[in-house]
């Protein structure tokens, strides 16, 4: 495990930055798949959480055993907000406009989150907007500049490619995925609500991680509690118990694939 570490220690940040990019295309061609198959997207959600609950756990109790006690009820408030916002929140709603739209389009409105999170962090007044300087005008501008493009991407639908040429399946209960003119707007509209919930994660960690500056052990609580509201909400929603099987097709490469 330590030479693990010191092999991602050794790659340089810009270098690391572009595999994390692959990864996340990778991640969201996957999602897409299975979404195509016509597994529900909701139990993903749930399997992929508890399958991270696992792994961040056993992180937890090898590296940072002695952070348990300092576990409070603000510590699980913030890890609360944390695992809504960025656990079962964020996902079904960025599966549902993955869903709704493309694999290319949700990663592109992933692009808001920024300006999402300088918005909001000037509302809760953890960032000061100097529109005098030249700092404060190229914010507001990447803001705007960011916003903009969003919106052009949302009425260019580009030319759909079907990953699997299932057309038996149906998806989320809602029958086949396509880009018509009200799923599209509906999907966008999943997209944008996907990036507030996840500037409100990155707002609200921010201030977990000052009182409770343990990454493996704030990761675990994040994914256990988002783990459960996920659950809760899947339980309550998806009515075929047949959706929770796995088995060994492209369900469960999509899971693997995702926790790996």
């Amino acid at each position: 495990m330590g030479r693990i570490a010191n092999i991602f220690h050794s790659i340089k940040p810009p270098l690391l930055m572009v595999l994390v990019q692959i990864i996340f295309a990778g991640i969201n061609v996957m999602y897409k798949l299975a979404a195509n198959d016509g597994m529900s997207l909701r139990v993903i959600v749930v399997y992929t959480l508890m399958f991270a609950t696992v792994i961040m756990v056993l992180l937890a109790l090898i590296f940072e055993r002695k952070s348990l006690k300092k576990v409070n009820r603000k510590v699980l408030l913030q890890a609360f907000l944390c695992g809504l916002f960025r656990g079962s929140l964020v996902q079904n709603l960025y599966l549902q406009s993955l869903v709704h739209t493309s694999a290319t389009f949700a990663v592109a409105m992933v692009n808001l989150a920024p300006a999402f999170t300088f918005v909001l962090a000037i509302c809760f007044k953890m960032e000061k907007l100097v529109i005098r300087t030249n700092a404060g005008k190229a914010k507001v501008c990447g803001t705007l500049i960011g916003i903009s493009g969003a919106m052009v991407f949302t009425f260019y639908k580009g030319i759909d490619v079907n990953l699997l040429k299932h057309h038996d399946h149906q998806q989320v209960g809602h029958g086949p995925s396509y880009h018509g003119t009200g799923h599209f707007t509906i999907g966008a509209f999943f997209g944008l609500l996907s990036c507030v919930s996840f500037s409100l994660w990155l707002i609200n960690h921010v201030k977990m991680s000052v009182g409770f500056p343990y990454l493996y052990s704030s990761t675990a609580l994040i994914c256990l509690i988002g783990s459960i509201q996920g659950a809760l909400f899947a339980v309550h929603t998806v009515r075929d118990w047949n959706q929770w099987k796995l088995g060994s097709n492209v369900r469960l490469l999509v899971v693997v694939f995702v926790v790996c």
